[in-house]
């Protein structure tokens, strides 16, 4: 029998929400199955709801279900608020002291953690619980248990081991619906989000500059990075705002290493003008964009695909610059390594335009993690040079990319202006050199464009296709699947590479269908806008969602069945 069951652990936030999510996610991964986890949670301190909400299968899965098995609430406000999701057969775990009723299973975490040996660990409480539940040997936990906590004192690691045993007992005489036999494997692949799969990706492409100002949901990126900095030839700066980490960034560039931001859409507004000043100086530079509603600060901690119209033209004037969207964890090392190298190869800001689905969701990646072999710089040599004049940093040349020198390195004087220039650097307001530099900045595009991979199709024969963009990856996927269950001939498009736009690529792509639908999370179609205005094709239909929550491949399925 298949296995497919969704737990969701739901309280405020500070109560341990994720501590418990993260025990049952390592559990799962330990035993060889397959998960899928997101977080929920509301832009405060104390108060609101907040969830982890995990789906394991014994299949690879990369998209959440609406419909829960376990809800394991740890106050009651949780309880009534999710409650309706809860399967015919689901079951409710709740923090109270007795009194099973029903579907409601009484956990009384606290006196169960306190006998334990401590309040703190009440949480492994409910993650033993939980595997109980599950049928799990509790083996397995207690191995992560000794990993999480054997570094600390014995009585620390006592204390959780007898929390789990205790919670594990509590529960051994219920019967639950989402129980299956484990049978133990070699883990499938490795656990990863999307943040730690940018900050790693990063460190592939050989960044060794990061400067960042908090701002959620790309803050994790940073973080992670900064954990690094005993390890690897990295800086990271916290700097006072978007707007001096944006200019940290293209400082450190121009002096010569490779340097990226991370921020969400309000930072990228502050970012846009330094954007435009390495699009003019031709400095390299990588920037995140971790999408969350807006507009203003909107809902923080939420998802969101609003970005996208705005990345591609953000900043004054026009420049080339290209702009990539990984759907998972994967794709998110990958794109971010290659970032590097085409932001230095052409001398133009690469975006990343991640969001919080992506960022903060856990799946497993079975997919090698394939970090460049070598890295190629594109710098220079000037050694040989006998005068600096004879050095122009914006030569003129049929590339569009001139030899970039760095300053201070070597017999080449370089200079660099955010005014308009000459082609050896010096600021200019003649109207044939206004024209040579637009035209020479156009000019990479040709070959920019040819680096754009063309878009993942599945199931390349349909008659419908679902075509999506970033972190929809998993949930089309799954949605094109349960349509194809019903008899309809369904396949999804997924596109990464975005901006310059892979024009040719996708009308071969389209013209094979006899419908497509665009699946997006914002309110105006974006991608399907965009490819009209790229192909002259119009989408037949979109599935939007734009509530700040994750797509649900029945939904998906659902929209598109109202069109046909």
């Amino acid at each position: 029998m298949a296995v497919d069951i969704t737990i969701k652990i739901a309280g405020e936030a500070g109560q341990g929400i994720q501590t418990v999510g993260d025990f049952l996610s390592l559990v799962c991964h330990k035993a060889g199955l397959y998960l899928m986890a997101i977080n929920d949670f509301e832009s405060r301190i104390r108060g609101g709801y907040s969830f982890f909400q995990i789906r394991v299968s014994d299949r690879p899965v990369f998209a959440p279900c609406p419909k829960v098995n376990l809800l394991v609430a740890l106050n009651q406000k949780s309880c009534d608020a999710y409650e309706h999701e809860l399967t015919g057969d689901g079951l409710i775990m709740i923090d109270i002291p007795d009194g099973n009723s029903g579907n409601r299973i009484a956990l009384p975490m606290k006196a169960l953690a306190e006998k334990a040996g401590g309040k703190i660990s009440a949480n492994t409480v409910a993650a033993g619980a939980c595997l109980g539940l599950m049928g799990a040997p509790i083996g397995i936990l207690e191995e992560i248990l000794k990993d999480q906590f054997g570094e600390k004192s014995e009585d620390v690691l006592a204390m959780n081991l007898s929390a789990a045993k205790l919670g594990f007992e509590h529960v051994g005489d219920i019967r639950f619906s989402g129980k299956f036999e484990w049978k133990p494997e070699t883990p499938k692949g490795i656990l990863m989000d999307g943040s730690k799969a940018i900050a790693l990706g990063a460190l592939a492409g050989d960044c060794r500059v990061t400067a960042f100002y908090p701002m959620s949901p790309a803050t994790g990126i940073m973080t992670y990075l900064a954990s690094l900095t005993d390890d690897f030839p990295l800086v990271v700066e916290q700097a006072e705002d978007e707007i001096a980490a944006v200019n940290m960034v293209i400082g450190a560039s121009f002096a010569g290493v490779r340097a990226m931001t991370a921020t969400s859409g309000g930072g990228f507004c502050l970012m846009t003008e330094g954007i435009g000043l390495a699009a003019i100086t031709e400095t390299p530079i990588v920037v995140v964009n971790a999408q969350r509603p807006g507009p203003a600060t909107g809902l923080p901690t939420r998802t969101a695909q609003g970005d996208l119209m705005f990345v591609i033209n953000a900043a004054q004037d026009e420049f080339p610059r290209f702009v990539l969207a990984p759907g998972t964890p994967a794709e998110a090392f990958e794109i971010t390594a290659r970032a590097f190298h085409l932001a230095e190869k052409y001398q133009v800001p690469v975006i990343i335009l991640a969001d919080q689905t992506l960022c903060d969701s856990i799946c497993i990646s079975e997919k090698s993690l394939k970090a460049p072999q070598t890295i190629e710089r594109f710098i220079t040599d000037d050694s040989r040079m006998e005068s600096p004049s004879e050095y122009n940093r914006y030569a003129v040349n049929p590339s569009g990319i001139s030899p970039r020198a760095l300053p201070c390195n070597g017999k080449a004087l370089v200079l660099a202006s955010g005014n308009e220039h000459e082609e050896d650097g010096h600021i200019s307001e003649a109207i044939s050199d206004r024209i040579l530099m637009v035209d020479k900045r156009k000019a990479k595009l040709p070959a920019m464009l040819s680096e754009m991979g063309s878009p993942e199709i599945d199931h390349e024969k349909s008659e419908i296709l679902l075509v999506g963009w970033g972190s929809g990856k998993g949930p089309i996927q799954e949605a094109a699947g349960l349509l194809r269950k019903e008899g309809l001939s369904v396949g999804s498009v997924h596109m990464t590479d975005l901006w310059p736009f892979p024009a040719d690529a996708v009308t071969r792509i389209l013209e094979t269908c006899k419908r497509f639908f665009v699946v997006e999370g914002n309110s105006t179609a974006q991608l399907g806008r965009l490819i009209r205005e790229q192909t002259g094709m119009a989408h037949h239909g979109a599935v939007l969602k734009y509530d700040g929550r994750p797509f649900f491949p029945d939904e998906i399925a659902e929209g598109v069945r109202k069109y046909l």
